[in-house]
């Protein structure tokens, strides 16, 4: 980096909400702590390529779609999260000649080596020199965006009654279903222990939600004061955060529950179909950490210090930055 001109910060990913959001989070840290410029970057490549293991890459500058723009200059930090990347992730710093400082979210499963800093969940277990385990995944939630974004939506919610539920739904994935069956069960349980509160919900989903459990959902709560947001318009996800006096997070998702641990505020967990070691393990942390606890049928509160993961991270990648920008190695990262 030359002096005076800002940080060039590539956050690559590809292009998925939950995953881009990892490296956005970990971008607009940076920004907060030094002059910093962001280029998104959405990897997509030709044909099959994007389908096949990292190691069945070998030429990738050939095999990605020209929309990518994918190209030197290379930045000064490339931040990358997600399968899709790690083709290119695993040879950028010999493509910079080693002067971008390369940075991959989650656990990888390649080796670590082209890496200079890698931040997986501590439920993955991955450990080296250059691991920083963080608790759930980076994000973009501030105090300042919750703040903005629910003035934003302000006509919206200030009618609804307290205590106002926050309820995030994940859906199908590896290891977790939400079936029909599952749907009304969580519906039937959210709704008596809204109306026995006396208060509201903030109903979002995700993209990965089945249609009939999103369908048995939204017509068991639409009878509840509140809000379920249909997909259409501006996303009020971050207001609903702000909003909520507790939030409702199925336990299929990390960005989910690491969004809401963020906001300080008390978390329930809502059982899915599936079981999964690892989520079972990223669970248990945020039990022991105060911030969650499975979602039982009635709304109350505690209070726990929020997370901020990303921050530490980002504080830990310009730590690292510098150190090898001056020709420093960390002791702990030496060969």
């Amino acid at each position: 980096m030359s002096a005076g001109r800002p940080l060039v910060v590539w956050a690559v990913s590809d292009g998925r909400a939950g995953i881009e959001a990892q490296v956005l989070g970990l971008a607009e840290a940076i920004a907060r702590r030094r002059p910093a410029e962001t280029l998104v970057k959405r990897v997509a490549w030709k044909g099959r390529a994007g389908r096949r293991p990292w190691w069945l890459v070998p030429w990738p500058m050939r095999a990605l779609d020209p929309s990518s723009a994918i190209a030197p200059p290379w930045p000064d930090i490339w931040l990358a999260a997600g399968r899709a990347t790690l083709p290119l992730s695993l040879r950028v710093r010999r493509w910079s000649r080693g002067r971008t400082f390369v940075v991959q979210t989650q656990d990888p499963r390649t080796p670590l080596q082209p890496y200079d800093l890698v931040i997986p969940p501590m439920h993955d277990r991955l450990s080296g020199e250059n691991v920083l385990p963080i608790v759930g995944a980076p994000n973009r939630l501030t105090p300042e965006r919750l703040r903005a974004d629910l003035v934003r939506f302000e006509a919206m919610i200030a009618p609804l009654p307290h205590p106002r539920a926050a309820v995030l739904i994940g859906g199908k994935s590896k290891a977790f279903d939400l079936s029909p069956e599952r749907a009304a069960a969580m519906a039937r349980q959210i709704e008596d222990a809204v109306r026995d509160a006396g208060g509201s919900i903030l109903l979002t989903f995700s993209r990965r939600t089945p249609d009939a459990a999103r369908a048995i959902l939204a017509a068991r709560l639409r009878d509840l004061p509140g809000v379920i947001w249909d997909g259409e318009g501006e996303n009020p996800y971050f207001a609903f955060l702000a909003a909520a006096d507790c939030i409702l997070a199925t336990e299929d998702s990390t960005n989910l529950a690491t969004d809401a641990a963020a906001t300080g505020k008390p978390v329930f967990i809502l059982k899915m179909d599936g079981r999964s070691e690892k989520f079972r393990l990223f669970h248990q942390e945020l039990e022991r950490l105060g911030v969650s606890r499975p979602f039982e049928g009635a709304l109350h509160g505690w209070t726990y210090a929020p997370l901020a993961e990303t921050d530490r991270a980002a504080a830990e990648i310009l730590r690292r930055y510098d150190l090898k920008a001056g020709g420093c190695v960390p002791a702990r990262d030496a060969a």
